[in-house]
């Protein structure tokens, strides 16, 4: 499996994870959050090992230009700090600071920013932002 596939899999089904948990009771996740821990953990240990694969690309200018970069890595940070904080808690030894439901509680916030930003790329910019983390049979429809 290439690095590009790996990382289009896990970001799609962290996601996912991330609003299935988010809409159920915080102490039911069960299988449900530890599907999250691996997908998530896997996502952001891709990431350590090999670096980040996105790019403000060329059409993003100015002041997005310059942070796109450091938003990647806070994003990575979270869900990275969301991910260890949720498997400590399943283990029953929870991390001092925020809880894992207001840290998943955050990701979506973000998450919904992140959606919402590259949807602009895509639209107003017409950059090809979705099609860089999209599987191949989609691409036709964007």
């Amino acid at each position: 499996m290439s690095r590009r596939l790996a990382t289009s899999l896990l970001h799609w089904a962290t996601g996912i994870l991330l609003w299935l948990l988010l809409s159920v009771d915080h102490r039911i996740y069960g299988g449900l959050g530890w599907a999250f821990i691996l997908s998530g953990g896997g996502l952001c240990l891709l990431g350590l090992v090999f670096g980040l694969m996105n790019g403000p690309g060329p059409k993003l200018t100015g002041v997005l230009r310059y942070a796109h970069p450091w938003l990647s890595r806070a994003m990575y940070l979270l869900l990275g700090w969301a991910v260890v904080a949720l498997a400590a808690g399943s283990l029953g030894a929870p991390l001092p600071g925020p809880e894992a439901r207001t840290l998943l509680l955050a990701l979506g916030a973000a998450s919904l920013g992140h959606g919402i930003f590259h949807l602009w790329r895509h639209t107003a910019l017409c950059d090809g932002a979705l099609r860089r983390i999209t599987p191949q049979v989609l691409h036709k429809h964007l």
